[in-house]
């Protein structure tokens, strides 16, 4: 038998399965098992990784299944805590995978296109954004090399099915209502349960959240722009703001995010957030009352640890925060670019 802590029974034929992220700092995803009458469902699978299979095998047989009765497999994004173990759920169950199309997108590129790409197109957007050789150096060094393609998230499995949003979904005995919530990722998913609160809660229903709405974390909004897409074309922040307003509205009676804890009042943490957003746009602009690249941005941004504190990696995502933010700056008419200044740099409008 499972630990108590691993599963969790929601009721009304919904459980959560914690599968552990190896050396993450948040710990677990949140798999969620939807019962339906044509078998039990999967909203998402969790990290690629041998401990996080057993667990979410152990999980399953806690929940009185087995991987093999599995029918389908939602994804909220194509993040490899979401998406990692998805090719090895179908290989065991023959279960379809289904996610929305912008994402379902991602995935192709991303199984296209050697590692070795994606290391040299790192490498040039971050000294791009001012980043000091050192620290560019190793990934164009990577992208010489030709790394393996067995890395987290470098061969996801290929969906079988898209998502539309605003339809219900084809799951027979459910009303699972298919959210379009861009921002985090460009196809990022929130899935409405559209019933009644088993335990009788006030509000519409239960929200499968993903990563879009935490209760005590904001998610990470970066640009994603790859060399597939046209460059200064998105917005992902001001993606993320519009999405969270619309899950506000929706004023569901419980969220279940894949990170975390349940937890209720839905537009109370959405107003949370949109205020944390705003005041960070606030601050940033501040900042760049002297001009300054991405790079020296994000080194003077408020984070969870001291910048000289951040990992490697870390600082990658930390700088396209931070220029997600000045997109955002610029779009909003509070920001602008130095013309003629490369690397880029940017200041705020008077």
């Amino acid at each position: 038998m499972a630990q108590a802590t691993q599963v969790t029974d929601h009721g009304g034929g919904v459980h959560s399965i914690r599968v552990p992220i190896p050396d993450n700092p948040l710990g677990h995803t949140l798999i969620h098992l939807l019962d339906t009458d044509a078998g039990p469902v999967l909203i998402d699978t969790g990290w690629d990784d041998p401990t996080s299979w057993a667990a979410l095998t152990a999980g399953l047989t806690a929940c009185g299944t087995t991987v093999t009765d599995l029918t389908g497999v939602l994804i909220t994004h194509h993040h490899p805590d979401h998406h990692g173990l998805s090719a090895k759920v179908r290989e065991a169950s023959g279960a379809w995978i289904a996610m929305h199309e912008a994402d379902a997108a991602v995935v192709r590129r991303t199984r296209e296109n050697p590692p070795s790409r994606w290391y040299a197109y790192m490498g040039a957007k971050l000294a791009a954004a001012g980043a000091p050789e050192a620290h560019v150096a190793p990934l164009l060094a990577a992208a010489e090399a030709g790394r393996p393609r067995r890395l987290p998230g470098l061969d996801p499995a290929l969906p079988d099915r898209t998502v539309t949003p605003g339809d219900l979904l084809d799951l027979p005995g459910r009303r699972l209502r298919a959210i379009w919530t861009p921002g985090h990722t460009p196809g990022h998913l929130c899935l409405h349960l559209e019933e009644a609160h088993p335990a009788g809660l006030p509000g519409n229903g239960r929200l499968f959240s993903g990563d879009h709405v935490l209760p005590g974390i904001t998610p990470h909004i970066g640009l994603y722009e790859d060399p597939a897409v046209e460059e200064g074309s998105t917005d992902p922040l001001g993606d993320y703001l519009d999405s969270l307003e619309r899950v506000g509205r929706l004023a569901p009676a419980e969220v279940l995010p894949a990170h975390q804890h349940p937890f209720t009042d839905a537009p109370a943490r959405v107003r949370e957030l949109l205020e944390h957003h705003e005041s960070r746009l606030t601050d940033l602009r501040a900042l760049l009352a002297t001009p300054l690249t991405p790079w020296q941005l994000a080194e003077r941004m408020e984070w969870n640890r001291p910048w000289a504190d951040i990992p490697y990696g870390s600082r990658n995502i930390a700088v396209s925060e931070a220029e997600a933010h000045l997109r955002r700056l610029v779009k909003l008419g509070r920001a602008e670019t130095v013309a003629g200044s490369d690397p880029v740099t940017y200041v705020a409008t008077s």
